[in-house]
């Protein structure tokens, strides 16, 4: 039936405005170069999903279906928007067009992997990198079916479900000719588009799951390859990039090496990125480097501007390296975004109003005031959780199902200390101050979707329709403008 095609891989992101999925963009590389023909079914540009299966599935038989599934929910407090649902349906729609097995990866299946495993009943899952697993499961459904050799692979014997070690290969590197997806399609529907200088993060935050889907050591990749990437991308018309990495200074020698390797071939002259970073370590020389490689704008990750708030996050910067963050930026001509968390185990009103006194003294372009941690498992927020309710206390707790607790679903925490509506607190304290994105209020979650100081981004119709009309950036960035026109 059909074409000879080896491995199908689908994009299940379908969250607007449109974000280019570059990890399957890696992945299909990889397969290619491994001699495995593949395609890519990208349902995050099709009007109709569903449709766009059963139309792909009637002239193709794959030897296996492989799916991306990129957020387990929009990690926003009061939507909550679950997507995990969407996922499972979407699998069954596939099943019905064909039997062959399924392979689940993705970030957002590598947080959850063996609960997502289960709940959707596939044949495959593989936590963490896939460049190199999927290749090695073909290799496998094709010869002697020994699935432990497989990295990262979950997968099921009898009735018997088994885990391999997460695939994290290091040293890194992946595919530099972006050629898979179409991103020009999503520059234009998405305003922006991606690439990794790294994986993995070896900072131990109380909250975050990044090292759950992309290890918890440092996997760097050559700068030489990074340039390659943009020059490749460069030549599809593409001048507005993201570093996706979870924070671009860590480490800072290798940051700066990329901003030298692109300083090297005169990148800055023809590009604009944006990227996440810590507050520390940030000096003179690194931000030099980086603007005259094209930089424009960083979000860093402040947190807090409190010290006892950031000691519980376990931070590793201060709130001045905060301050000097802002002025280095500021010196070389960069947009800034400080993103705070607010909520968390400790806050309460003195906290917060100290945060926000302090981020209007040093005067970032934007800030994020978003509020309630969301909880994820394997990480120190769910041993506090579990602890809390252990003793009775669920006060913390903001979710919209019922039942036990349940971390697959939007799970978050904000303090009780800050009463029983935070957000108007929040919004109190913030007096109307332009340079924040509030947050939302519980009673009504989309009363936001028209006013520009909405910081969710999934379905943000303001964002959307900006950049519809051209608008090109970080999302932060291209919110902030419209503020001030």
């Amino acid at each position: 039936m059909g074409l000879p095609i080896m491995l199908t891989l689908i994009n299940t992101n379908t969250m607007d405005p449109a974000i280019g999925p570059i990890g399957l963009d890696y992945v299909a590389a990889s397969a290619q170069q491994a001699g495995i023909e593949t395609e890519l079914l990208d349902l995050g540009l099709a009007d109709e999903p569903a449709r766009a299966v059963r139309k792909y599935f009637s002239t193709r038989n794959p030897e296996l279906v492989g799916l991306s599934f990129r957020n387990a929910d929009d990690c926003f407090w009061p939507s909550a928007d679950w997507f995990v649902p969407g996922l499972k349906s979407l699998i069954e729609t596939i099943r019905k067009e064909t039997d062959v097995p399924i392979v689940l990866g993705g970030v957002g299946f590598s947080i959850f992997a063996g609960t997502i495993f289960e709940y959707t009943n596939v044949e495959f899952g593989i936590c963490g990198d896939g460049e190199i697993a999927v290749p090695f499961l073909i290799h496998q459904l094709r010869g002697s079916k020994r699935f432990e050799d497989v990295p990262g692979l979950i997968w099921r014997d009898n009735s018997t479900v088994h885990t391999n070690p997460p695939s994290w290969p290091n040293p890194i590197s992946l595919g530099t000719d972006r050629s898979f997806i179409d991103n020009g399609a999503y520059f234009k529907r998405g305003g922006q588009c991606g690439l990794e200088t790294k994986r993995g993060c070896n900072r131990n935050c109380i909250y975050c799951a990044d090292p759950l889907a992309k290890g918890n050591r440092l996997r760097l990749r050559k700068p030489v390859e990074v340039a390659d990437e943009v020059e490749a991308l460069l030549s599809q018309g593409i001048d507005v990039l993201h570093i996706c990495d979870s924070e671009f200074n860590v480490s800072k020698d290798h940051a700066l090496a990329v901003s030298e390797e692109f300083n090297r071939r005169c990148l800055g002259d023809k590009i604009r990125w944006y990227t996440y970073m810590l507050p520390s370590p940030f000096d003179a020389d690194l931000a030099e480097a980086m603007a005259r490689a094209g930089c424009v704008g960083i979000d860093f990750t402040g947190d807090s501007a409190c010290e006892s708030m950031l000691r519980m996050y376990r931070q590793q910067h201060r709130r001045e390296d905060l301050a000097t963050a802002v002025t280095l930026c500021r010196r070389n001509g960069m947009a800034v975004m400080i993103d705070l968390l607010l909520g968390g185990p400790g806050e309460n009103p003195h906290t917060v109003r100290e945060t926000i006194d302090f981020i209007k003294k040093i005067d970032p372009d934007c800030a994020g005031a978003a509020l309630g941690m969301r909880v994820y498992p394997r990480t120190a927020m769910e041993t506090l959780v579990a602890e809390e309710i252990r003793l009775g206390k669920e006060s913390n707790i903001r979710r919209k199902y019922s039942g036990p607790i349940d971390l697959l679903q939007p799970t978050f925490y904000i303090s009780e200390a800050l009463g029983e509506r935070p957000a108007e607190f929040v919004r109190d304290l913030i007096a109307g101050d332009e340079r924040f994105f509030e947050p939302a209020v519980e009673v009504d979650p989309k009363a936001d979707d028209g006013d520009v100081s909405n910081y969710n981004y999934n379905e943000n119709v303001v964002l959307t329709q900006a950049i519809q009309q051209g608008a090109r950036g970080a999302y932060w960035d291209i919110l902030r403008k419209l503020r001030s026109t």
